[in-house]
């Protein structure tokens, strides 16, 4: 592990990260730029996300503490940090490549080979090469375990057969995270399922856009057809599936952080709800003269706050000894959740203009709260929806016996 930086040190690189996103950060590069990487939908957002992420990581503010040698920066985290934070205050574009530097990422350089760090990280980091994941089946919901695309040895390859679904960025990516069943007979459905790293652009592999309500097309369903791929791709052993699979969405869940930088999502910033709110008008006076509305403004203050300061204090075990999994457990819920209503919360005190979306002239920001709000769901929904994460939360964190 990196050494913890002298405050001097920190002070240096937090200013010249300050100063590098001052300058360059695009904040309207002339077309609607994605609040999420679920809603990357025409070739012009991805082709300035992905430009906008190599720059960010050749600048060496991306990646500043992976490992030097796969092509991070090698830099202790409080750098990595400090750039982050910079990000956020010029209100700086996410980052594209999300499965990749999120989830399949850490997971390589957790668990991965030295052949499989070499191969993947340094293209995860410059975005050279995007990665999606292949969990979710059209028949299975919420029931990973149930996963059925079939992956079947045929000498040094796998064939695969089947679909899956809500594939974000599936038909631009170069590598899936593909979980597929390859023993029917196992004494349970979660010891038939292996983990793969699978190409993308090969023969066999097809994908279908899948258009949003928002009238974007951030995701598809992806079609395997007597598709094969090399032994090697296997990662984690054949039958372990299930358990690589848990061990990925405890960083899609939040509940294991590597930070590799940036963000994926756009965070809403309470105090722009506050800013709509002080120019709403209800009755013919401001909105927030309602003692009702400006209570509800406060607790939902109140709630962000300490959604953040839970945070920080996960990286303190001192303040963590009595349910130590407790706050990573619950982060993805309560955050999700939160952003939800609050979006919601948003649309109420817009009157009759909540009803108008992006492009019409009418609506306020130019739809940017109900494109937010209508975003929201996914966030619920991917990585377990909330229903999952209060089971888990019950079970893991606070020890009540599982449903039946």
């Amino acid at each position: 592990m990196a050494q913890k930086p002298d405050a001097a040190e920190l002070k240096e690189y937090t200013e010249a990260a300050d100063a590098w996103f001052k300058e360059n950060t695009v904040r309207d590069p002339g077309f609607m730029l994605p609040l999420t990487f679920m809603e990357v939908s025409t070739d012009e957002q991805f082709d300035f996300l992905r430009e906008w992420q190599r720059k960010v990581y050749e600048a060496g503010y991306l990646g500043a503490s992976w490992p030097k040698e796969y092509g991070g920066g090698g830099l202790h985290t409080d750098f990595q940090r400090a750039a982050t934070r910079a990000m956020k205050k010029y209100d700086a574009p996410i980052m594209l490549n999300a499965i990749g530097n999120g989830w399949a990422g850490p997971l390589i350089l957790d668990l991965g080979s030295e052949e499989q760090k070499q191969k993947y990280i340094k293209g995860m980091l410059n975005a050279e090469d995007i990665w999606c994941q292949g969990f979710s089946e059209p028949e299975h919901g919420s029931d990973l375990g149930n996963a059925q695309l079939k992956a079947v040895k045929d000498g040094d390859e796998y064939v695969l057969n089947g679909s899956k679904i809500w594939t974000s960025l599936g038909d631009r990516a170069k590598y899936m995270i593909l979980l597929a069943r390859t023993d029917f007979e196992a004494e349970n459905k979660y010891k038939g399922l292996s983990f793969f790293l699978n190409p993308m652009k090969i023969d066999g592999i097809s994908t279908s856009r899948i258009k949003k309500l928002t009238g974007e097309y951030g995701f598809v369903q992806t079609f395997f057809t007597d598709a094969r791929i090399s032994a090697d791709c296997l990662f984690g052993g054949e039958g372990n599936g299930w358990s690589m699979a848990m061990k990925t969405l405890e960083y899609e869940r939040g509940a294991k952080v590597k930070p590799v930088g940036g963000y994926f999502v756009k965070e809403l910033d309470v105090m722009q709800i506050v800013e709509l709110a002080k120019n709403s008008m209800r009755n013919g006076k401001p909105l927030l003269d309602d003692p009702v509305m400006r209570d509800k403004m406060t607790q939902y203050m109140i709630d962000i706050q300490a959604l953040n300061l839970n945070n920080t204090r996960r990286r303190m075990p001192q303040l963590m000894q009595d349910k130590p999994m407790g706050l990573p457990l619950m982060n993805k819920l309560a955050r999700t959740e939160l952003i939800r209503e609050l979006t919601e919360f948003s649309l109420g005190f817009q009157g009759t203009k909540a009803g108008y979306y992006v492009g019409d002239e009418n609506a306020v920001d130019d739809g940017y709260w109900h494109r937010s709000y209508l975003n929201s769901f996914s966030a619920t929904i991917g990585g377990g929806t909330s229903e999952i994460q209060r089971n888990i939360v019950a079970e893991h964190a606070l020890g009540l016996p599982k449903t039946r």
